[in-house]
């Protein structure tokens, strides 16, 4: 049996403590550009457990004269269509660089008691997921509309009980990554030696 001790919180929402806007609004597919001057950050760059994959962002050109909403540390993304939503908070970027339209781009505001991490902590977590679930719309791709997320609830602790839970959710992916590597070398192990039982098998010539 797990015990929790309480935790005390205030209940708030998403737009009462970040501000949301839009990924970049690219017309029609990304293309890269080896001497673009901007990171254009898709879902396939994306993971809950791994953050963002900078080395595998692709370089672009912008051509509209829109102001872009350059991505930087703290910064939260949360995937608003497909069949799953989720939220990730960046490091620093190693560059210029903008979200896709399939991202809200959630930035805490200033002198809001939230820690960005576990802003996306929370959004990832089962109760606010179901909330999402609840809230999604559309019949062939669902996706979570800008007022509706700002309107979820979030329940926030002090931010030294934010910033244990954070780091009790660092040591959980820290963990989950090191019992992957664990099980990927015990497999690499049996499958070598089953190469090694297959050529002892064979004839003699």
């Amino acid at each position: 049996m797990i015990c929790i001790m309480p935790i005390d919180a205030v209940l708030s929402t998403v737009g009462g403590l970040a501000s949301l806007q839009g990924g970049y609004p690219f017309r029609g597919s990304i293309e890269e550009s080896a001497n673009g001057g901007t990171l254009a950050v898709q879902m396939k760059d994306v993971d809950p457990d791994h953050g963002v994959n900078w080395s595998g962002v692709i370089r672009t050109s912008l051509a509209g004269r829109k102001q872009p909403g350059w991505l930087k540390a703290g910064d939260v993304l949360f995937v608003a269509r497909g069949a799953r939503f989720y939220a990730v908070c960046i490091d620093e970027p190693p560059g210029a660089a903008v979200c896709s339209p399939h991202f809200f781009l959630l930035q805490v505001l200033r002198g809001a008691a939230l820690l960005p991490a576990f802003l996306a902590w929370q959004i990832n977590q089962p109760p606010f997921q179901r909330q999402l679930q609840q809230a999604a719309e559309g019949s062939g791709q669902l996706s979570i509309r800008r007022p509706v997320l700002e309107s979820l609830a979030l329940t926030v602790p002090p931010m030294a009980d934010q910033q244990r839970i954070v780091a009790l959710a660092d040591l959980a992916r820290q963990e989950r990554r090191t019992l992957h590597q664990l099980i990927r070398n015990r497999e690499q192990q049996l499958h070598a030696l089953a190469e090694g039982l297959a050529q002892a098998a064979q004839p003699a010539h």
